[in-house]
């Protein structure tokens, strides 16, 4: 391999957030360049953030030399992709650790969609701030340096399961159903803020027994104006009755005030309709980034769809995939079948994989999603809204005024999947772990070092820091409460998914 290597910063699409991540991916890179001479390799800069598709065209596609992308903070997928799909030259993504700036979870999202495009790739992360005091990372840049790869140990990984002879007949009994009545996507845009891996299409989806139905986010705008006052005055009067929390007006939130709430149920109500003219099942929103300056978030709508408590409802959530990800709308419909066919309540958080860390004795995931988290994670009471908050979304990434959907996830067994593209085929991760329960100046503290205005999930996932950061192909989980882990398994065989297990089973 060559001893010349590329040093490249991926970007977010947004000015700000790259301004603010200038001192910190400067310090990794410095980091990360003073590794590799130490190995004796000569590093070089590619020069500035990589902020669009075609700058990752124009920048990296003539380099022929082995690359390493610096995450730090969000990033998109093709502000790598566009500039290395048709090459082969050896390629490392190289993160840091941190909750505050989620360099991990731009690298998962850059990975897996390296992995859909067929794109080979390498990962590697530390927590130490030098990083050539990490005897791990150092070996592991080594391996790359000299080999082109990094064989990242796959002990946590199984591709078979036992299942009960009750599970695979649940399994069997949804497969068929989902056969009889294939699920209908509503699909609000796509592939939100790059993450192009989270987009399967008609052609994906058909083999499994899944269909989508796309509608262009405009049609939110338009169907607004005719969604009578009546209706947004009823509907917010249920959610406060329901024992949902407004933060209007507090701290910097000068803007965040009831109007902007009513705005929200505005576009929900919008969007309930849409569902029902079109027959769907479920629903991929996309909104950022289109809809940023011309609507408030669509957080508030999308916990209320994920919630059986919400205005207008039919007694059941509506799975509701934030970032219009397929890959997660597919396990939460499973998900959601299978939890009320075994008599559970049916409702499915869709979260981020946002940070982690130890506690007592065990490695525990902060999961934070800013959108499609139900209130039955807060309250494990289908029939109200109590523990769920809405804050004001941080200005600095949504300059139009509306709140969040959060709180703090209850402790409880829980079963999570992933679906994703690998090869041309879809392939589905299946756990099951723990929410926990910290005490208070813990939570606190891992909830303020992340997104305080979100909802905060604490989950031992039953898979370790290493294995999911090596081999997890999405930023994104699906996490249900209850036990169906080997009908996950079994549905997810049954409908032709190829199945992986992560963690000890």
């Amino acid at each position: 391999m060559s001893n010349k290597i590329a040093v490249y910063w991926p970007g977010d699409g947004r000015k700000k957030p790259n301004e603010l991540a200038l001192p910190n991916i400067e310090a990794a890179s410095v980091q990360i360049e003073n590794a590799l001479k130490k190995l004796g390799r000569a590093p070089y800069r590619v020069p500035g953030f990589l902020s669009k598709p075609h700058e990752a065209r124009d920048a990296l596609g003539p380099i022929d030399d082995p690359i390493v992308g610096v995450f730090v903070h969000w990033v998109y997928g093709p502000h790598t992709t566009e500039g290395v799909v048709g090459k082969d030259n050896p390629l490392l993504l190289a993160s840091n650790f941190s909750g505050r700036w989620p360099g991990l979870v731009g690298l998962l999202n850059t990975g897996a969609c390296l992995t859909s495009l067929k794109r080979r790739h390498s990962r590697i992360w530390t927590t130490a701030e030098d990083m050539s005091s990490d005897p791990v990372f150092m070996a592991e840049l080594d391996q790359w340096c000299r080999t082109g790869a990094i064989a990242h140990s796959e002990a946590g990984i199984r591709y078979h399961a036992p299942v009960s002879a009750d599970a695979a007949a649940r399994a069997a009994r949804v497969a068929a159903e989902i056969r009889r009545r294939h699920p209908l996507i509503l699909m609000l845009g796509d592939t939100s803020m790059g993450m192009i891996n989270g987009y399967f299409g008609p052609r994906l989806l058909a083999p499994y027994a899944f269909g989508e139905h796309k509608i262009d986010q405009a049609w939110i705008i338009d169907r607004g104006k005719n969604i009578s006052d009546k209706r947004i005055a009823d509907a917010f009067a249920f959610v406060k009755d329901k024992g949902l929390s407004f933060h209007w007006r507090e701290g910097t939130a000068s803007d965040f005030d009831e109007n902007a709430s009513r705005e929200q149920l505005r576009d929900y109500l919008a969007v309930l309709d849409l569902l029902a003219e079109y027959g769907a099942d479920c629903l991929g929103w996309q909104y950022q980034l289109g809809l940023i300056p011309l609507r408030p978030p669509s957080d508030l709508a999308e916990g209320l769809f994920n919630s059986a408590c919400r205005p207008e409802s039919n007694g059941k959530p509506i799975a509701t995939a934030t970032e219009a990800d397929q890959g997660n709308v597919m396990p939460m419909e499973m998900l959601k079948r299978l939890l009320a066919d075994k008599g559970l309540h049916p409702a499915v958080m869709f979260h981020d994989v946002r940070w982690g860390a130890e506690h007592d004795g065990r490695f525990l995931w902060v999961l934070l999603n800013s959108g499609s988290c139900g209130a039955y994670a807060f309250n494990h009471d289908p029939d109200t809204l109590r523990g769920a908050h809405s804050y004001r979304q941080p200005a600095l990434y949504f300059p139009t005024p509306g709140g969040t959907f959060a709180g703090e996830s209850l402790p409880g067994g829980v079963t999570w999947a992933r679906a994703y593209i690998r090869d041309d085929v879809l392939w589905m991760d299946v756990g099951k772990g723990e929410v926990v329960k910290l005490p208070p100046a813990t939570r606190d503290a891992w909830w303020e070092g992340t997104t305080r205005e979100w909802p905060f999930m604490a989950a031992d996932l039953g898979v370790g820091r290493d294995t999911l950061m090596a081999h997890y192909q999405s930023n994104h989980v699906a996490v249900a409460y209850g036990d169906v882990f080997g009908e996950m398994v079994a549905l997810s065989q049954e409908l032709g998914f190829r199945v992986r297990i992560l963690g000890q089973i």
